[in-house]
């Protein structure tokens, strides 16, 4: 079936959900930093454009060289309106020939065909080809920049900027996961004929084999595009889709801390996508996707100093740069918002910033827009009477769900709340998920124990 008819036109939109999810024997891996500040990422199908699943989507962070999916795309529309040819021949400048690695390296002066060039940015991550391409297109790097940039706007790209065609490092270039899941409908949407440059396995130049930095293209399971992406401040990046049984999901993630926790990580949010996909076409109603991707274990962590779950030296080839980092993985991934395809408000309160605040919050509402609880004077020291303390594991906007989860998590470990009331709070609209009526210890030991196996909890003392 052609891609042009599995994807129509829509703009993305986000409906607010947040979930404390247990992981299942096998977690996923995960490819945020240990610090959650250069992660983000989004799950969204091609077809119908809903988010399936999306934490920090709309966060500004730096795209590196997923922003060669941009310059082909605007190479894509110049040779669709006749402005170019792919048998142009195109004279590397010295501005192209200067950038640094990942390059094809031609020297100023050297020649090479559009259609060449192109494959080199797809599968090499070239950074000179694409500084050659933007300059055939649009007489100038800065001109091709000016233009991209008022293309991500007409495509619904609300926090994406350019200032360079190959993602090089510049505080100014800017972009979210959102925006890049965007940008990949918007390829597959518009220009389905040259989509098979992202999804080239090798390419052959000169007597030379290059191989595409996209490992996964490598694995099969339906993986058929798009691009790679690593600086040092952006992390390892991919936008990577997929078609099984014939439907394409889009994957994006930001902030890797190897190529193989990345890759990793894209993998379980795809095949957990797929899944959803599966058990919806077999009639399970599954009306908010994001709540089960946290159900199997992408859900928000209560600190950023979990133990280390993961680490493998990643020895692939990453852009043209080899690596030996080690992935380390802390949080299971997290959770937004899902919903249908429309730009939504940056998100604006981070997890590090709550738990900056004093005294302990409820983390979980307040990330998800719920007033946070009245924090505790960090200078009170009386203890409190035991049997009035309660773990708190989920606030949810449905109350059905707050049940739902609460009922779940009191089968899994019933051992640690024989003696404790489930209950369900309505703070404002929000439903708290609480196990109450315990002593200090209790709820600090039975919160402990479900941290253990990555359920995220919070242990609320007496107001």
């Amino acid at each position: 079936m052609p891609i042009l008819y599995l994807i129509r036109r829509g703009f993305l939109s986000l409906l607010l959900i947040a979930a404390l999810a247990i992981v299942p024997t096998t977690p996923p891996l995960v490819a945020q930093s240990s610090d959650n500040a250069r992660y983000a990422a989004i799950v969204v199908d091609a077809v119908s454009g809903e988010v399936l699943f999306a934490r920090h989507a709309d966060s500004r962070r730096y795209p590196a060289s997923i922003t060669k999916v941009m310059t082909l795309y605007m190479a894509f529309e110049a040779l669709s309106e006749g402005r170019v040819k792919l048998d142009d021949v195109i004279t590397v400048s010295p501005r192209a020939a200067s950038q640094p690695p990942s390059k094809l390296g031609l020297a100023a002066g050297q020649t090479i065909t559009l259609d060449d060039a192109m494959k080199a940015t797809a599968v090499r991550s070239a950074n000179d080809m694409a500084v050659a391409i933007a300059e055939h297109v649009g007489g100038s790097q800065e001109r091709f920049a000016a233009q991209a940039t008022l293309k991500a706007r007409e495509l619904g790209m609300t926090q994406t900027r350019y200032v360079n065609p190959n993602g090089l490092p510049d505080a100014r270039q800017v972009s979210s996961a959102r925006d890049l899941a965007i940008l990949a409908r918007a390829v597959m949407r518009d220009y389905p004929q040259y989509y098979r440059y992202f999804g080239l396995h090798d390419w052959a130049y000169q007597g030379r084999e290059y191989r595409n930095t996209n490992g996964l293209l490598r694995q099969g399971l339906g993986y058929d595009g798009l691009k790679t992406g690593y600086t040092n401040a952006s992390g390892y990046n991919l936008a990577a889709t997929a078609v099984r049984d014939g439907r394409r999901l889009i994957t994006v993630v930001l902030g890797g801390r190897s190529t193989a926790s990345r890759n990793s990580h894209v993998a379980a949010l795809m095949d957990t996508g797929f899944e959803v996909e599966r058990l919806r076409r077999n009639g399970q109603p599954i009306q908010v996707a994001q709540a089960f991707f946290e159900q199997k274990g992408f859900g928000i962590g209560p600190d950023n100093s979990a133990p280390v779950q993961y680490a493998q030296v990643a020895d692939e080839e990453e852009d043209g740069i080899g690596s030996n980092a080690v992935s380390y993985v802390s949080l299971p991934a997290a959770p937004p918002q899902p919903a249908r395809v429309t730009p939504a408000p940056s998100e604006g309160r981070t997890l590090a910033s709550l738990m900056r605040a004093e005294g302990p919050a409820d983390v979980t509402a307040s990330l998800n827009g719920a007033p946070a609880a009245r924090p505790t004077p960090a200078r009170e020291t009386v203890r409190e009477a035991a049997g009035r303390w309660a773990v708190q594991v989920g606030a949810f906007r449905d109350e059905t769900v707050a049940r739902d989860w609460l009922t779940e998590v009191n089968r899994r470990f019933r051992s640690q709340f024989t003696a404790a009331e489930r209950t369900v709070q309505n703070a404002e609209g929000w439903y708290r998920s609480r196990f109450t009526g315990m002593s200090e210890q209790a709820a600090q030991a039975a919160c402990a124990t479900l941290a253990e196996r990555n359920v995220t909890c919070m242990v609320v003392r007496p107001q």
